[in-house]
């Protein structure tokens, strides 16, 4: 934990796991500020009364999946009493079979926040002890490493919940306050000791959609700060590029009778309210429509504002969940398939293609003030100091071109293919840890294209001077000066890119 994290993670209340839903405000507190964590005692004590009813549902010697038979394809293999233990513990090992890039340790950290949550629910008959491990290692940052693939994202998040669980058990690798270790070095150095995993705990902590979920969160997280200043520089380019606001008149968007649309044109007449350089060419304009990019921005990012708002209620429920298999609830112990990610799949997909119109419409706009061809604006090409001599902002339009053609291929959309898996058991898998995945990258990659928007048309209002936008406007092109100079002659704008960037998020 940075000291900067540290210092945030002061400013918290504990977040109590007592069954209830997490939010996804909890799931960034925790993942990225390192929000203290505790175990409710009313949650311990169900947990312990779950567990003392599967063990004696096992006393009776029936066959229970996952418990004492084997999994997946090999179910009806019936494992003898001694074996248990072995047979978690191999499930653990043999399923760590993730390949690729770590994890950022903030999904890692998130993951064990909603897994831990789902444990505390009670119904996955897990003994207390393994939650608040699950508790201590968060509040020592002790951060499994879990490589990204692995996931078909049906059967649980298998591969990387291994990962995961292996350093429960003193196995594995760990950061442990950003340093790469074993795991059971990191346990150890950190004053906690691994647990050995007993009957269906194993199974428990590997057969949920954990990293959808955690990883869902996060990146809706940043996409709903993104779509806060996409809307925000959409306000700032409409005065930036000398268009008109008449497209914003409520009665347009009540007729459409769409929600999203109607709140952006709002939040963007908010933004415009008072400007100066509205007033100052709203007699004998000659133009009489703007482009689309301008005129159709309500319905664009409306669309994608009720887009990403539907996928943030399905993840929301999902933190409210139980996902692993089989269930308990009080003598019963069913099994089902809450393992399935495909409600996240379908979810994360959709949004991450709700990110391609955010970001094109924000090119778009980037494109039409550096070409400098509306003879009713007084800006220079790219926005140069010295055009010809200086190419100001040309390339800046090219990177953003770049990142929507990436949006593009990454969009399309990971639950429409299926790979069946374990012998033909698995028979459909939802692809949906690849989405999220996709996802993250989405919403990095639209928030390189609205930051490089925000520094264009941050530069196009000083050309309107000695005029001034609405208060919302010159709020926003404050924060962008107290961050990045005016272009006075060429530089590289890749700092100042990356300077917006973190702005965005926040």
């Amino acid at each position: 934990m940075t000291p900067s994290s540290a210092d945030a993670a002061a400013a918290f209340t504990p977040l109590v796991l007592d069954g209830a839903p997490l939010s996804i405000a909890d799931v960034v507190s925790v993942a990225r500020f390192a929000r203290p964590v505790s175990l409710a005692p009313s949650a311990r004590a169900r947990v312990a009364e779950a567990r003392a009813a599967l063990e004696r549902r096992m006393a009776g010697g029936e066959a229970l999946y996952g418990i004492n038979t084997g999994f997946g394809s090999l179910s009806r293999v019936r494992i003898a009493p001694e074996g248990l233990a072995a047979l978690q513990v191999n499930l653990v090992r043999s399923h760590a079979a993730g390949v690729g890039e770590p994890l950022p340790a903030e999904i890692s950290r998130a993951m064990m926040a909603v897994l831990a949550a789902s444990l505390a629910r009670a119904h996955s008959a897990v003994r207390p002890e393994l939650v608040e491990l699950f508790v201590s290692m968060l509040n020592a940052d002790v951060v499994p490493v879990i490589p990204e693939r692995g996931s078909v994202g049906a059967s649980g998040d298998l591969a990387p919940l291994a990962h995961l669980a292996l350093v429960l058990m003193g196995e594995g690798e760990a950061w442990l306050h950003g340093e790469s270790r074993p795991g059971g070095e990191a346990l150890r150095d950190a004053g906690l000791a691994p647990i050995a995993l007993t009957a269906k705990e194993g199974l428990a902590l590997i057969n949920g959609t954990h990293f959808m979920c955690a990883a869902g969160a996060l990146a809706l997280h940043d996409a709903d700060r993104l779509l806060a200043y996409a809307t925000r520089t959409t306000a700032m380019a409409i005065d930036a590029c000398r268009a008109t606001d008449s497209f914003l008149d409520p009665r347009i968007h009540a007729a459409r009778n769409q929600p999203g649309q109607a709140a952006v044109a709002a939040a963007v007449a908010r933004e415009l309210a008072g400007s100066g350089v509205l007033e100052a060419h709203k007699e004998n304009d000659p133009r009489v429509q703007d482009p689309y990019s301008f005129r159709c921005a309500p319905q664009v990012l409306g669309a994608a504002a009720d887009v990403l708002g539907f996928a943030r209620g399905v993840v929301e429920r999902e933190l409210g969940g139980v996902t692993d298999n089989p269930l308990v609830f009080g003598p019963d112990i069913v099994s089902g398939g809450n393992f399935h990610g495909m409600p996240l799949a379908l979810a994360l997909d959709a949004a991450k293609m709700a990110l391609v119109p955010l970001a094109a419409i924000s090119e778009r706009r980037t494109f039409w003030i550096l070409a400098a061809n509306d003879s009713q604006n007084p800006v220079r090409p790219y926005l140069s100091a010295d055009p010809g001599v200086c190419s100001g902002y040309m390339i800046a339009q090219y990177t953003a071109a770049a990142c929507c053609n990436e949006l593009q291929v990454l969009a399309h959309p990971a639950s429409a293919h299926n790979i069946p898996t374990s012998a033909g058991i698995e028979d459909i898998n939802s692809m949906g840890a690849t989405g999220a995945r996709h996802l993250r990258k989405a919403v990095e990659l639209a928030t390189d294209v609205v930051a490089i928007e925000l520094l264009v048309m941050a530069e196009g209002i000083e050309y309107q001077r000695p005029l001034r936008s609405g208060a919302g406007v010159e709020a926003l092109h404050a924060e962008v000066r107290a961050r990045v100079p005016r272009l006075s002659a060429d530089r590289s704008p890749t700092a100042d890119i990356a300077a917006l960037v973190r702005l965005i998020r926040g």
